[in-house]
């Protein structure tokens, strides 16, 4: 996969020693994945009896949250070393693949040896803050916070020796030996020039968020450890913080608690698969629209926009649609590389759609009303759908449909009232959200009760086998996902504390041109802090400094928002920094770098749209 370290192209045939140390990584690395499996199982498990006991019985379990929020963590940081030795987390090899194939695997190693450093690195940092943690009571199960933080240092260490062990027994030491010292020398090179480092003051930011992340990234070194080698560097070496300060806002930015529906919203796409209901949804989806050129791209159009904003996280929506759509999509010949391009692109249109995280989020730290931003989304996230659905019909318009027949009327009505049960489920989602049946995290467990019974007593299709493998899947991508979350809020975090915030709002505030320039360069800026920051920790940040600034210049709020949270979309899933370009291609098992040259089609009608928006105002407002 797009996120793998793939040693093998220079690993020697396993004998001896390589074998017997070759069977304790199985072992070690099929424990760690059981263990996973069964915190994934566990999650679901605390959350669907929450939501049982509150609505059914009418006796809240008040201790499930706090419970399923440690499950978490372990599950996330286990998942996080499940990836490892799997070699899914995310990575670009646009440029690394044209290299030659030995100088390839010479790479290869580099990267994984990157990630290692940064794990020897953070090891006694993650230990620390689970000591300190100790004291903490959690004030439902009043239980030590160790419980939880231990999950850090437990993870780092067993991604440790799993890294150590997939280094040892996967490939040829020599090259080996060449690749880890270079990894040293440079980690030895960085802590030597600090003193050169500390009088250059802010322009470290270009040093370590600028150059040491674009040649990470470039390098094919995993996202996650990119962000967070760099961001440890930074604060290692040009300031004083301590070390166990990065490990907290890493633990802060993995705990969030809407991020619980990642995982559940990934085993649900799994479920939907595995129980017949996508084969349903795909055959009424493909008689009604198969015959149109790109009638299963506008179908994704359409679906992530439906249920966008339901989970509250785009990697939850994505994860959610793209496991139903992609398997028949790539059957018929689509591309990956668009396929995955429109997912991203995707995420980045439905930003505004409600109920959004990030709008919530505006309104929480402006003082904006979350009803006025919930009715100001709705149309300009449409706007963008029929931007992206013109690239699709010009990429589209002259496809072979020459082996397509044309569905009958008759097997249209059947197919779906076939796929009724299965259409069902995302009305069923939305319809828990909007009446408060359930949170935005336990709707997903609702998604799986349901897709279980309508998949054994419906389509009479469940095969338990398959349980664990998913549950071992999802806890992998799940892992991989949050772990970059943790490394982005860590390098906010950084970013934060350097004042990089406050001079960018001054630089803003005294530019000449009035709402055009303000707005054009709010645009350009938040663009680039989308695909750094993420939405929510960008908001956070600038939020109180750039609206009353919006409000100085007469740019209304509402859509001064809505403007906002497009752009940073835009950014987030924009290769190569975007995080959110990352996951999609995680979630959908595709190379990134298939993706780079179709996405920026998708990009531009993004950005016109934008444009648009900006300029006309009562998209965003005519309706308030």
């Amino acid at each position: 996969m797009s996120g793998g370290i793939l040693l093998e192209a220079g690993s020697r045939p396993a004998s001896g020693w390589r074998a017997v140390i070759g069977q304790v990584e199985r072992g070690v690395g099929g424990c760690v994945e059981i263990a996973a499996a069964a915190l994934a199982f566990g999650d679901i498990a605390i959350l669907l009896s929450g939501v049982v006991a509150r609505c059914i019985f009418r006796a809240p379990i008040v201790w499930s949250d706090e419970l399923a929020g440690i499950f978490f963590l372990w599950l996330s940081m286990l998942g996080a070393a499940v990836a490892l030795r799997r070699g899914e987390h995310m990575r670009m090899t646009a440029f690394v693949s044209y290299a030659k194939p030995q100088t390839r695997v010479f790479l290869e190693i580099v990267a994984q040896g990157a990630a290692l450093a940064f794990l020897l690195l953070i090891a006694y940092p993650a230990y620390k803050y689970a000591g300190r943690e100790a004291i903490v009571s959690t004030p439902a199960l009043e239980i030590s916070n160790a419980w939880r933080a231990a999950a850090l240092p437990v993870g780092v260490g067993l991604m440790i020796v799993l890294a150590v062990l997939r280094l040892v027994t996967r490939a040829d030491l020599t090259t080996v030996a060449k690749a880890v010292s270079l990894v040293a020398v440079l980690c030895a090179a960085m802590w030597l020039a600090s003193p050169i480092l500390v009088p250059l003051g802010k322009l470290n930011l270009i040093v370590f968020f600028v150059v040491i992340v674009g040649a990470g990234v470039f390098a094919g070194v995993p996202i996650a450890f990119t962000f967070a080698l760099s961001t440890f560097g930074f604060l290692a070496l040009t300031t004083r913080t301590p070390m166990v300060v990065l490990v907290g806002r890493m633990d802060e930015g993995m705990s969030h608690m809407i991020l619980l529906a990642v995982p559940l919203f990934v085993f649900l796409g799994l479920l939907i698969e595995m129980t017949g209901m996508a084969r349903a949804m795909i055959r009424f989806l493909a008689n009604l629209l198969g015959h149109v050129r790109g009638g299963l791209s506008y179908v994704l159009i359409g679906a992530i926009y439906l249920v966008s904003g339901i989970s509250g996280s785009k990697a939850a929506d994505m994860a959610a649609i793209a496991p139903v759509l992609f398997p028949e999509m790539k059957a018929r010949g689509a591309n990956q590389g668009d396929l995955v391009a429109l997912l991203a692109t995707t995420g980045a249109q439905t930003e505004t759609v409600p109920p959004s995280i990030v709008l919530i989020t505006i309104g929480s730290v402006t003082g904006v009303s979350i009803a006025a931003l919930f009715t100001g989304g709705m149309l300009p996230g449409l706007l963008l759908g029929l931007a992206l659905c013109l690239v699709v019909w010009w990429r589209c318009r002259k496809e072979d449909l020459s082996g397509i027949v044309r569905a009958s009327r008759k097997e249209i009505w059947w197919s779906f009232l076939y796929s009724l049960p299965a259409l069902a489920l995302p009305i069923i989602v939305r319809t828990a959200v909007v009446e408060g049946v359930a949170t935005a995290t336990e709707v997903s467990t609702i998604g799986i009760a349901y897709a279980t019974i309508v998949g054994i007593f419906v389509y009479r299709c469940f095969d338990a086998k398959r349980l664990i493998p998913m549950l071992i899947e999802t806890a992998a991508l799940s892992g991989a996902i949050v772990f970059i979350i943790g490394a982005a809020t860590g390098m906010a975090w950084a970013l934060t504390q350097s004042g990089f915030a406050s001079n960018l709002a001054t630089f803003i505030a005294s530019l000449p041109g009035g709402q055009v320039t303000f707005m054009a360069v709010s645009i350009l800026v938040f663009v680039i802090l989308g695909s750094l920051l993420e939405g929510i920790p960008a908001i956070v940040l600038f939020g109180p400094l750039m609206f009353p600034i919006a409000h100085q210049v007469g740019v209304h709020e509402v859509h001064y928002a809505i403007v906002v949270v497009l752009s940073m979309g835009l950014g987030l899933f924009a290769p190569p920094f975007g995080v959110g370009y990352y996951t999609a291609c995680a979630i959908g098992k595709v190379d990134p770098s298939l993706g780079m040259r179709p996405i920026w089609g998708y990009m531009t009608a993004l950005a016109i749209g934008i444009v648009v928006i900006a300029a006309w105002p009562w998209l965003s407002i005519g309706f308030l």
